[in-house]
C-alpha cells in the first residue's frame, strides 16, 4: 500500500513545440570523466507531455518521469521555471 515510486525529475530547455501536447526538451548533464578527470558536458533530448500546450521554445522547464504515454514519450511537464519572453522583457527593462 505504501509502495510509492520516487520518480526522476530533470530540468531543461524547450527546443521544439511544433507537436500537439508534446514538446522536445534538451537536458544538459555535467560529470567528471572517471579516467581523465575532466568535466564532460552531454546533452540528451526527451519528448515531454504538455497537456495544456503552455510551453514555448526557449522556456526553462522541470520534467518528471511517468508511465509510457506513447512509444517515445515517458516524461511529463512538472513546472515552467523561466519563460523565454520574461527573460527578454527583463533585458529591455534594464536597458
Amino acid at each position: 500500500m505504501g509502495n510509492q515510486v520516487k520518480r526522476k525529475t530533470m530540468t531543461g530547455v524547450v527546443v521544439s513545440n511544433k507537436m500537439d501536447k508534446t514538446v522536445i526538451v534538451r537536458v544538459e548533464r555535467r560529470f567528471s570523466h572517471p579516467v581523465f578527470k575532466k568535466v564532460v558536458k552531454t546533452t540528451k533530448k526527451y519528448k515531454v507531455h504538455d497537456e495544456k500546450n503552455e510551453c514555448l521554445e526557449g522556456d526553462f522547464i522541470c520534467i518528471q518521469e511517468t508511465r509510457p504515454l506513447s512509444k517515445q514519450k515517458c516524461w511529463r511537464l512538472l513546472d515552467v521555471i523561466n519563460r523565454k519572453n520574461s527573460l527578454e522583457n527583463e533585458k529591455v527593462a534594464q536597458s
